[in-house]
C-alpha cells in the first residue's frame, strides 16, 4: 500500500487553479487503486483568514474531493474551510473520501494556531477522527486504521496519544507551515512517529502567499522515527510504501506503549506575581 505526499504552491483564494495542480501531479505519480493520495490544509485556498470568501459553501471543493477519489479509485485526505451562514467562525476540516467517493470522515483542527490570527476566524474542534485505510479487503496487512490531525496540532502530543488509544498506526497530517519554523516541523513529525510507534505523513506546502513564505518538506517517518521519504523546497509528490507489519512489529518487539502511565496528584498552588500595595 501506497501514500502519495502532494506538496503544492498554492494558488492565493484560486480553488480552480489549485484542483488542477493537484490532479496535474497525483496523476504523474500514477496512483495504484486503493492508494492514500494527501494535499495539504486547506488545498484549495491557501491560510486565508478571508473565510467569507473561501468558506466551500455550495461544496465545490467538496465534490472536487468526492470526484477526485472515484476517478482513481484512491483514498484522498484533503483540507478545506467549512462556515455554515450565520456562523461567526469557520471550521479548518479535513475530508477524507474513499475510493469510491464516499466522505468517511472530516475532522475540524482541534488547535487553531493563535500565534497566526487563526484563533480569530476559525473554532476548534472538539471531537478526534480516524478512518480505516483499506488498500485490499482480502489482506489485514494492506489495512489500518488512520489518525488524523492538521499543522499546528502536530505541537500537541496528546492529541496523537488519543489517537493511538483509537488504534491508530498511521497519523496524516496537512499543513501550512511557515518557513522561518520548518526546523520544528521536521522535529516533530519525527518524535510523533517515535513516541507513538507508528507512521507520521506530514503533508505541507510550498512557495508563498501575500504573508508567508513556506518550505515544504513534506515528509514520512516510520516507527522507529526512519525517514522513508521526504520532500525539498519545491512542487513534487513524495510516494512512499506503508509497511503494516513493520509497524505492528515494532510494537509488540519493543511494547513502550504498554508502559504509559498517566500521573495523578495534586497540583502545585499558582504563584502570585503581583504584590498587593
Amino acid at each position: 500500500m501506497r501514500a502519495h505526499l502532494v506538496q503544492l504552491d498554492l494558488a492565493w483564494e484560486d480553488p480552480e487553479r489549485n484542483f488542477a495542480r493537484a490532479v496535474d501531479l497525483t496523476d504523474a505519480a500514477e496512483p495504484d487503486p486503493g492508494d492514500l493520495v494527501v494535499l495539504p490544509e486547506l488545498f484549495d485556498t491557501g491560510f486565508s483568514m478571508n473565510t467569507e470568501r473561501t468558506a466551500d459553501r455550495n461544496g465545490r471543493t467538496l465534490a472536487f474531493i468526492q470526484r477526485f477519489a472515484a476517478d482513481r479509485s484512491v483514498y484522498l485526505h484533503a483540507g478545506r474551510t467549512l462556515k455554515s451562514p450565520g456562523e461567526p467562525m469557520a471550521r479548518n476540516m479535513a475530508t477524507i473520501a474513499g475510493p469510491d467517493g464516499t466522505i468517511l470522515t472530516e475532522y475540524a483542527k482541534i488547535h487553531p494556531f493563535s500565534f497566526g490570527k487563526e484563533a480569530d476566524h476559525f473554532v476548534g474542534g472538539d471531537r478526534t477522527a480516524t478512518y480505516l485505510w483499506n488498500a485490499s479487503p482480502d489482506d489485514p496487512d494492506r489495512q489500518t486504521t488512520v489518525g488524523c490531525a492538521v499543522c499546528y496540532d502536530l505541537r500537541f502530543p496528546e492529541l496523537f496519544r488519543a489517537l493511538v488509544d483509537l488504534g491508530a498506526e498511521v497519523f496524516v497530517l496537512g499543513a501550512n507551515w511557515p518557513a522561518a519554523r520548518a526546523a520544528h516541523w521536521r522535529a516533530l513529525a519525527i518524535a510523533r512517529a517515535i513516541e507513538n510507534q507508528a507512521c507520521v505523513l506530514a503533508v505541507n506546502r510550498c512557495g508563498s502567499d501575500p504573508f508567508l513564505d513556506y518550505a515544504g518538506g513534506s515528509i514520512a517517518v516510520g516507527p522507529k522515527g526512519e525517514i522513508l521519504g521526504e520532500s525539498g523546497d519545491n512542487e513534487g509528490v513524495c510516494s512512499i510504501e506503508i509497511n503494516t507489519p513493520h509497524i505492528r512489529a515494532w510494537r509488540k518487539q519493543f511494547p513502550a506503549l504498554h508502559d504509559r502511565r498517566i500521573p495523578v496528584g495534586d497540583r502545585p498552588a499558582p504563584t502570585r506575581t503581583d504584590r498587593p500595595d
